[in-house]
């Protein structure tokens, strides 16, 4: 199987150079935009919160989607083009082979796909499994379809703990209750690769409590450096399982929606019953987009990964020097890095260390966007083991990602 490294040491597909995405475009640029990002804060804010990435389209997909308008094709989406890119480009990038066109299904986007698989395996009042903190639509979707979310909390090292996760399953099953397990591959918000080992243990234990995995992979294009991106259907022990999948996140593509439903081989009757009316919610120009990335778009995607690796490199000497008290662990993948700020928890709330600045659990985020005016995304909402954390997005320009620690730093309550 093929590391980051190695498939950025190949260099393009085309020999042609492509400059990093991230640094194409200026503030002024970006403030045109009118996109969630752009526009929930006012214009003096420094936006580094929800998932949306600061480029362009990469060349191949704006060329499909101007030749498609062109031609009027905005109709409805039929066919299986997007299934046999992703399973062209797993094979190519992940050397993952059995990724079949016929045990997929589109669906609307990956949330959206995962509520729908779960509708496959599981009944209103059954347990969903989840690794806190995680992404936090997790628990809105999940509950709001009449699921019941249980928390397995990731170890102190902010990886899976297989003690945590065979626990919640063994009490799930003792009370005589269902349970699915919600994975996220790789997790947000904290950027860990699972390793092979890591999701080999998972599917041994899902096998032992008969617990049906769902993996979220839709940042599984965005591996840095370093780190190997294990798709979870390729490992033993999955074969009834799933995973759900997008070019989304990747080429930044949240707002043309359309993402894949994979089933194992054990679970491709399931899949079979999803309602065929589900299939209606992407859209067309969607599945182009999501489609010419994963054909055409890796040399593109190489760019992207070398310029987050480096400001991955830039985050990590920024905080040495601005933000030396907040914790911090480098991501093995995403474009998102989890701060660790309890340092500004009151001390009325236990914190050993605490400064009794910040008195919610939304504080750090709260201080900073009203004293820094610099947006993030409050820990808290990811569930337990959140609180006293931010989210911040560094898929951006090094000129604004360097401009918004140094804003952090100055209001920080010890300069």
């Amino acid at each position: 199987m093929l590391t980051s490294e190695s498939m950025l040491s190949r260099g393009t597909h085309t020999g042609r150079r492509i400059p990093n995405p991230l640094e194409e475009l200026t503030l002024t640029e970006l403030r045109q935009r009118t996109s969630m990002k752009w526009r929930v804060h006012p214009e003096d804010v420094l936006p580094l919160w929800v998932a949306e990435m600061d480029v362009r389209l990469a060349p191949a997909v704006a060329e499909a989607l101007h030749r498609a308008i062109d031609a009027g094709d905005t109709g409805y989406p039929v066919g299986t083009a997007y299934a046999e890119a992703f399973s062209a480009f797993a094979a190519d990038r992940w050397s993952w082979s059995n990724l079949e066109v016929s045990r997929t299904a589109i669906v609307p986007d990956v949330m959206m796909g995962v509520v729908e698989v779960l509708r496959l395996v599981t009944s209103p009042g059954d347990a969903v499994v989840v690794n806190s903190p995680v992404y936090a639509p997790f628990y809105a979707f999940v509950t709001h379809d009449g699921r019941q979310i249980v928390e397995a909390p990731l170890g102190q090292d902010l990886r899976v703990s297989l003690d945590s996760l065979e626990e919640s399953f063994l009490r799930i099953r003792q009370q005589g209750r269902k349970a699915a397990y919600l994975l996220s591959n790789p997790h947000n918000p904290t950027g860990t690769v699972h390793t092979m080992a890591e999701l080999t243990a998972v599917a041994e234990l899902a096998g032992k409590y008969d617990v049906r995995v769902v993996s979220d992979e839709i940042h599984a294009p965005l591996v840095l450096p370093g780190a190997q991106f294990i798709p979870y259907l390729s490992v033993p022990g999955s074969e009834n399982a799933f995973a759900v999948m997008s070019a989304s996140k990747a080429w930044n593509l949240a707002g043309l929606k359309a993402a894949l439903a994979v089933a194992g081989p054990d679970a491709a009757a399931d899949l079979a019953r999803m309602p065929e009316e589900v299939s209606h919610g992407p859209s067309h120009l969607g599945l182009i987009a999501h489609t010419a990335a994963l054909r055409d778009g890796q040399d593109w995607l190489n760019a992207l990964i070398q310029g987050l690796d480096s400001n991955r490199t830039l985050l990590r000497q920024l905080l040495a020097k601005h933000l030396p008290e907040a914790g911090y662990k480098e991501p093995e993948g995403t474009y998102l890095a989890w701060l660790d700020c309890r340092y500004l928890e009151s001390e009325s709330q236990d914190s050993p260390s605490g400064l009794g600045v910040v008195t919610d659990v939304a504080g750090p985020t709260k201080m900073f966007l009203e004293e820094a005016r610099v947006a993030l995304s409050s820990g808290h909402v990811f569930g337990s083991g959140g609180a006293g954390h931010v989210r911040l997005n560094f898929a951006t320009s090094q000129a604004i990602l360097t401009e918004a620690i140094e804003r952090m730093g100055r209001v920080h309550p010890l300069r």
